[in-house]
């Protein structure tokens, strides 16, 4: 009975993770004085969910969440930036799964650590995947590309340091039960 419970869980926690992801995505944002790139928070809430519910609802939120932003706002989907966005997710979920951020005491090198992997699979998602997709399949220019993934690098890395690791951080104090 507790898996049906888990899967439950994390079926409804990804649902709900969605939502807040578009909203934080669509709605809370700020030009970063580069033409199709923003400074959101939904990396922070992206963060968090990935440390509870794991790297597949971590995948599956940014994609879908990515993916229903861009068909919103433009009704085109940017699939090369969706696709890196998932695919965050699942590195993200999956360093916060190796780390163990929820087992045993939340400390301060357990915090390090995920934000050192945070920093890679954001280096990985919007300095390879985004880039040289956006280069191959749609045919942009590099240069264009690269300065896009540079600023989202570095926003979502500084937003998931402060933001994320914040949210990480109260979620252990008041809903993980200490040893």
């Amino acid at each position: 009975m507790k898996h049906n419970i888990l899967t439950a869980h994390k079926v409804i926690g990804t649902i709900v993770g969605i939502i807040v992801f578009l909203l934080l995505f669509k709605y809370v944002d700020i030009p970063a004085g580069v033409p199709n790139t923003k400074i959101t928070l939904a990396p922070a809430w992206l963060a968090l969910i990935t440390a509870i519910f794991g790297p597949i609802a971590g995948a599956v939120v940014a994609f879908i969440g990515h993916t229903l932003n861009d068909g919103l706002a433009s009704g085109t989907v940017w699939w090369t930036w969706a696709i890196a966005d998932g695919m965050f997710g699942l590195f993200l979920g999956l360093a916060t799964q190796r780390i163990g951020l929820f087992i045993g005491s939340l400390t301060a090198r357990k915090l390090v650590l995920f934000n050192v992997w945070q920093l890679i699979a954001n280096v990985v998602a919007w300095l390879v995947i985004a880039p040289l997709g956006d280069h191959w399949i749609y045919g942009l220019a590099l240069s264009e590309s690269y300065q896009q993934g540079v600023v989202a690098a570095l926003a979502n890395t500084v937003v998931i340091a402060i933001l994320g690791t914040a949210l990480i951080t109260v979620y252990n104090r008041f809903f993980v039960k200490q040893n």
